[in-house]
């Protein structure tokens, strides 16, 4: 069974410069489903992971706007919520999408927990901004009424920070094994996962946020995919990304892509995870990580565009092609 994890990103469902109302969703998703379609049709059995950075901030927003009259969720509930709403955003478009190339088949969404340590560093160090903007005194009330850890981005505003602990393991994990073995194509561990720790053999949730790649990387080699393909704002990796020496890197060995990322060229708030989760795949025995645009996905499939990484040579360049 020839499987592949394909992970879109948030430009995936609201795109640059657009207001993420649900009707510009689902157009997006039309190109991206496109893209997926394509890696169903090489032959591969199917799981696609996304990112849910915009949708969680306006789950968590609206969970807190209507306190006053309903209990508000926690951010691990906030992600579950996402996962279910996006989940049928995306299944609906991969079926339509599917139907329409005839290779349909079902289509599900699997609600994931993702296991990390209570023990974790980054508890003890949370980075990732999740939620609105508030002002220095509200930030302040919050700091002191909630415990909250907030950030100042300039210009901005103050945000919470919460942590951004490790993927240790998939709890869903046969569940979308089995998945796989009867063809269906599976949505899974969306936002990287719902993050819960283990208490007296009892999951509970945690106020974090799970890198989705990171994930997205774990699932990969837990079901021994030989395909990751990341899919993001860029049609390609680059070094000196947005200056004037920019330089496109159309192949990457491992050793290149570790390099490269101690070196400083990928930062951690935009290709540096992409970066470090395509070198985990691969060094725990992944075959080949494409990364591209969503509207590059056919092209980057027959090794015209996006960038490669691979660990062994024979699949720098393998050409993916549609099954006979």
């Amino acid at each position: 069974m020839r499987i592949a994890v394909v992970a879109i990103g948030g430009n995936s469902l609201v795109p640059p410069g657009s207001l993420g109302t649900l009707a510009e969703q689902r157009r997006a998703l039309e190109l991206t489903c496109e893209g997926i379609a394509a890696v169903l049709a090489c032959g591969y059995r199917l799981v696609v992971t996304h990112g849910n950075g915009p949708q969680v901030g306006d789950a968590w927003r609206r969970s807190e706007l209507a306190a006053p009259e309903v209990e508000p969720l926690p951010l691990d509930l906030c992600v579950a919520e996402t996962q279910g709403s996006i989940g049928c955003l995306l299944q609906q478009t991969l079926e339509d999408t599917l139907r329409r190339r005839r290779l349909e088949r079902p289509v599900a969404t699997i609600i994931t927990q993702v296991l990390v340590s209570p023990n974790d560093p980054a508890f003890a160090h949370p980075t990732k901004p999740v939620g609105p903007f508030y002002t220095r005194e509200e930030a302040g009330r919050r700091r002191a009424q909630l415990g909250w850890q907030m950030v100042e981005e300039v210009g901005r505003g103050y945000r919470r920070v919460v942590a951004s602990p490790q993927p240790q393991a998939i709890v869903e994990f046969d569940a979308i094994q089995a998945a796989l073995a009867r063809d269906v194509a599976v949505i899974a561990a969306g936002g990287g996962g719902v993050p819960v720790v283990r208490t007296q053999n009892r999951l509970q949730g945690a106020e974090a946020v799970i890198d989705k790649d990171r994930a997205s990387a774990l699932l990969a080699t837990q079901l021994g995919a030989e395909l990751l393909l990341i899919s993001t704002r860029v049609d390609e990796v680059y070094l000196n990304y947005a200056t004037d020496r920019q330089q496109p890197l159309p192949r990457l060995t491992l050793e290149a892509a570790r390099r490269y990322l101690a070196e400083g060229h990928f930062p951690p708030g935009n290709m540096g995870p992409k970066i470090e989760a395509a070198a985990d795949y691969l060094e725990r025995g992944g075959r080949l990580v494409i990364i591209t645009s969503p509207q590059k996905i056919l092209l980057a499939l027959e090794g015209v565009a996006g960038t490669r990484i691979t660990s062994q040579a024979q699949y720098a360049s393998l050409r993916l092609r549609p099954a006979a």
